[in-house]
């Protein structure tokens, strides 16, 4: 009963002390492997197995959520894991026809496609990015939790079409000239709706619509991710020009079509 009781005192604590949760992820590592391994049917292989890094998040989602009448916090955690994990899996399963580049190679299943990519670079150099890069995307991960946000969430949230990828910027724009509301934004972990429509002359609804999206894009540049930035520019501005090629030829069969008749 003790035991409980530590457990419970040193999530309260985590709650509200970053050094006290990573102390308590850091002692709870071997349960966060296991539960995962659950879910995989298989030990997972750090630095490999993307479900171990959710897996992490989650249990640190579930220290963030937990609260005593929701009956153990482990049994509460490891629930948050598996719901966390499935999640990944539907999204994965969504996006299954697309090639990733950290898939294995057909005649090596212990090489992924990115390993044979042509590499000009100085080896130690291309490491020293990667390892800036990996720091960068975990410290925005735990940014974006903070506004009950993950990247799945943003990811599904991109603007498709090319005026809204523009009504975005405009967004941007306007609140990087009045740094006061991306300060609000982030004293209140919410997006300031109503005073950036106002500043930018963007309808609110499309703000709404989009809010997610210009979250993780303020954020970034709040903080100066460079990396997350350059990213969701290209995942956003790739997504709105398949949009628009789709329309394009959309209209060019139409228009065939016409013609015929």
């Amino acid at each position: 009963m003790r035991e409980g009781h530590e457990i419970i005192d040193k999530v309260y604590a985590a709650k509200s002390d970053p050094d006290a949760a990573d102390s308590l992820i850091r002692q709870y590592m071997g349960f966060i492997r296991s539960e995962t391994a659950k879910f995989l049917h298989r030990p997972p292989e750090e630095g490999r197995d993307e479900e171990f890094s959710i897996a992490m998040l989650a249990f640190y989602e579930s220290i963030l959520g937990y609260e005593k009448g929701r009956g153990v916090f482990l049994s509460y955690a490891a629930r948050g894991i598996r719901n966390r994990l499935i999640d990944h899996y539907r999204k994965e399963k969504r996006h299954a026809n697309l090639s990733s580049l950290h898939e294995p190679v057909e005649d090596d299943a212990e090489t992924l496609k990115i390993d044979r990519l042509e590499d000009s670079k100085n080896h130690i150099q291309d490491l020293h990015d990667r390892n800036a890069a990996r720091e960068e995307i975990d410290e925005f991960e735990k940014k974006l939790l903070e506004f009950g946000l993950s990247f799945s969430d943003v990811a599904d949230n991109c603007p498709r079409q090319s005026r809204t990828f523009a009504a975005c910027q405009k967004v941007l724009a306007a609140a990087r000239l009045e740094p006061e509301l991306l300060q609000e934004m982030i004293n209140s972990k919410k997006l300031p709706m109503t005073a950036l429509a106002a500043a930018s002359g963007v309808e609110k609804k499309t703000l709404e619509r989009h809010r997610k999206y210009l979250v993780a894009v303020l954020l970034a540049f709040t903080n100066g991710y460079e990396i997350i930035r350059g990213h969701l520019y290209q995942m956003s501005s790739s997504e709105g020009a398949d949009k628009r090629e789709g329309n394009r030829r959309g209209k060019s069969k139409q228009g065939r079509k016409n013609g015929e008749e």
